[in-house]
This record gives structure tokens, sequence and C-alpha cells, in this order.
């Protein structure tokens, strides 16, 4: 498997944790909807830390690229994290109009970041630093 293709799961699995969230809040069904939250926001914190801590490092210093796509990634990365904030804080008051604005805000911006990632960023990767891919399995 490629830096590609097990990237591109990890962000279908934190897809689909911010889309049980959103549903839970849309039936009220706060403990749920907490527990989703809770589990989207620590997978697509791992996922950031992944990139920021070893992937991007990595390409960095394979290509000497160090102010283009990586940084804006990481720009892009702390935009999440504040709407994830957002989103538990909502989550925690059972805010359903707040929560779900939040999501769809942050699903957006994800959408947007994720095709660059896996359209631009990831393919470079994988020509730059194939091996990297076997810390990925």
């Amino acid at each position: 498997m490629n830096i590609t293709s097990a990237l591109q799961i990890q962000h279908r699995h934190c897809d689909q944790a911010l889309a049980q969230a959103e549903s839970a809040a849309r039936s009220g069904q706060w403990a749920d909807c907490f527990a989703a939250t809770q589990a989207f926001c620590q997978q697509t914190e791992a996922h950031f830390m992944l990139e920021e801590n070893d992937l991007f490092p990595a390409f960095e210093a394979a290509t000497g690229m160090r102010n283009g796509p990586t940084q804006v990634m990481r720009g892009e990365h702390a935009q999440a994290r504040e709407l994830m904030q957002g989103l538990q804080e909502a989550a925690t008051n059972q805010d359903t109009d707040d929560f779900t604005g939040c999501a769809e805000t942050l699903l957006l911006l994800l959408q947007q970041h994720n095709m660059k990632e896996e359209n631009i960023l990831y393919p470079m990767c994988d020509r730059a630093i194939p091996d990297f891919a076997a810390q990925l399995e």
C-alpha cells in the first residue's frame, strides 16, 4: 500500500466518525454524539500528528520544500483544530444548531483539505519518500 492509499483510508474513518456525531446531534442522542465527537477528534488529531511529526518532515527533508504544500496543510490543520474545539463545546452544551453549524463548516474545510492532500501532496510524497509507506502499515 502506498502513502496515498493508506492516508485516504484514515480520512474516510474520520469522515465516518464526524457523520455519526452529526447524525446523533440531529436526533438528540447527546451521549452518542459526545462519544462520536470524541472519537472523531482523537482520530483526526492522531492523523494530523502523524503528518506533522513524521510525514511532512520526511517529505521536507527529501525535497527541501519547507514553505510549500506542507506549510499550507499545517495552517489548515490549525483551522480544523479550532473547529473541533467548537464541535466539542457544542456537544458538551447539547446545542444542536451550534453543533451542526460547526460540523458543516468543518466538513467543508476537511473535504477541501483532503482533496489537496490526496490529489497533490500524497502523490508527491509517494514519489519523494516511497519507503515511508512501510511506516503506515
